[in-house]
This record gives C-alpha cells, sequence and structure tokens, in this order.
C-alpha cells in the first residue's frame, strides 16, 4: 500500500531560481575550494623548482599548455572573486547593504570586479 502525502512539495533547482545573493554564496563557498587546491598546486610548482631544473621543466611544459592556462585562470578568478566577496560580508559585518537592492548590487558589484581584476591581471602578464 502506497503512503500518499498531501502536503505540497518544495519547488526543486530545476524550477526555482537562486536570487543572486544566493548564487554568490555557492559562487564563495566554491572559490574557497578551488582556492584551497590551488594553493596545493602552488606547494607542488614550488616543491619541483626547488628540486632542480630538470624537475621543473615538466611542470612548465604543463602550466604552459592551454590546460595549464586554463587552470590559471580559474584560480585568478577565484582568488579575486573570493576577495571581492569577502569585502561584501565584511561591509556586511559592519551593518552595511542589508536591503535586499542593496545586497544584490553588491553581489554584482563583486562579481564584475572579479571579472575586471581577473582580465587586467592577465593582460598585464602577457604585456610583460
Amino acid at each position: 500500500m502506497a503512503w500518499k502525502d498531501s502536503r505540497p512539495m518544495s519547488p526543486h533547482l530545476q524550477i526555482y531560481k537562486l536570487p543572486l545573493t544566493a548564487m554568490m554564496s555557492v559562487l564563495h563557498r566554491g572559490t574557497g575550494v578551488v582556492i584551497s587546491i590551488g594553493t596545493l598546486m602552488l606547494v607542488w610548482v614550488l616543491a619541483k623548482a626547488a628540486s632542480g631544473a630538470a624537475a621543473f621543466e615538466g611542470t612548465q611544459n604543463l602550466l604552459g599548455s592551454w590546460f595549464g592556462y586554463l587552470v590559471l585562470f580559474g584560480f585568478t578568478f577565484s582568488l579575486y572573486a573570493h576577495f571581492c566577496n569577502g569585502i561584501r560580508h565584511l561591509l556586511w559585518n559592519m551593518g552595511y547593504g542589508f536591503d535586499v537592492s542593496k545586497a544584490n548590487q553588491g553581489a554584482m558589484m563583486s562579481l564584475i570586479a572579479a571579472i575586471v581584476l581577473t582580465v587586467l591581471t592577465w593582460i598585464v602578464a602577457f604585456a610583460a
């Protein structure tokens, strides 16, 4: 015998669109994970560099490939997104930007700032 629940079902993520502030919260957590993994990658690169030129050559080849650039670009964006969103949270801790319009504006500003800073960093890196 099947039991029927008469309560309404909660909307699923495929139906319900998350607000921008919620998406930024998920992004903040995700970028924290990426930064942790990227820090381990940095330790690996430094260990290879300390091991000598022959050991570091393979690392240079990997990081100089299209995949390496993609990983480094994602790491750069993660650093800036986490930083900019952290500033937004710091402002919240000081009591600013709690109303919905200001919260959405702050979320959009931190996302745009992260994108602009990432692109500027890579322009400067390739210009040097």
